[in-house]
C-alpha cells in the first residue's frame, strides 16, 4: 500500500482526496472507494471525540479467538493493560451493514479495542499510529496467549501488579 492508495473522507463519509487506483493492472482508473466498513469507522469517530483514527483489519489469530468464542483476557500481559485496555467482543453482525456499528454502539464508551465476532477487529487511537499500534498489539497478544495455551495454560499477572498498572493509568481504559 502506498500513500496515494489511501482515500481521505470527511465526517459525512464523502471522499475528500484519493487518486484512481492504477496499481492493479486488472482495474485501471478505478475510482477511489472507502472501506465497506466505513459506517463502523464513522460511528466510532462520531461517538468518541478522543478518537482521531480507526483501524479495521482481519488479524488471523485475534479473529480466531472471536471465531472460537474466546475473549482476549486483560490480565496476562502488561501491554494488554497499557495498550489494549479491556478488549470488547461484539456479537456477529453482517459485514458492511449498519448492524456492525450498531453492534459496537453499547461498547464504544468503555473500550478502544474490539473483536468483531467471526469477522475481524477494530481499534481506535488518538492518531493513526496509535490505532495501528493497538491493532498490531492485539494480534501479538493473541499470539502469545495462543502459545501459552498450547504450552499448558496462561498464568495471570499477580493481582497487585494489575492494580499498580491500573493506578499508573489513572483508571483510564
Amino acid at each position: 500500500m502506498r500513500p496515494e492508495d489511501l482515500v481521505v473522507i470527511d465526517a459525512e463519509g464523502e471522499i475528500v482526496s484519493g487518486s484512481a487506483n492504477t496499481s492493479i493492472p486488472q482495474y485501471p482508473n478505478t475510482l477511489p472507494k472507502p472501506s465497506s466498513e466505513i459506517k463502523l469507522h464513522l460511528r466510532i469517530l462520531r461517538r468518541r471525540p478522543d478518537c482521531m483514527a480507526v483501524v479495521h483489519a482481519h488479524p488471523p489469530i485475534a479473529t480466531g479467538f472471536s471465531v472460537a468464542g474466546i475473549p482476549i483476557p486483560d490480565d496476562l500481559l502488561p501491554e494488554s493493560i497499557y495498550v489494549l485496555g479491556s478488549v470488547a467482543t461484539a456479537a456477529f453482525c453482517m459485514p458492511g451493514t449498519d448492524e456492525v456499528p450498531d453492534g459496537l454502539e453499547p461498547l464504544l464508551e468503555r473500550h478502544k479495542t474490539f473483536l468483531l465476532s467471526h469477522h475481524g477487529a477494530a481499534t481506535m487511537g488518538k492518531d493513526l499510529w496509535d490505532a495501528c499500534d493497538r491493532m498490531e498489539t492485539l494480534e501479538r497478544v493473541a499470539k502469545i496467549i495462543l502459545v501459552a495455551h498450547l504450552l499448558g495454560g496462561a498464568m495471570p499477572l499477580p493481582p497487585d501488579a494489575i492494580d499498580q498498572m491500573a493506578r499508573a493509568l489513572n483508571g483510564a481504559l
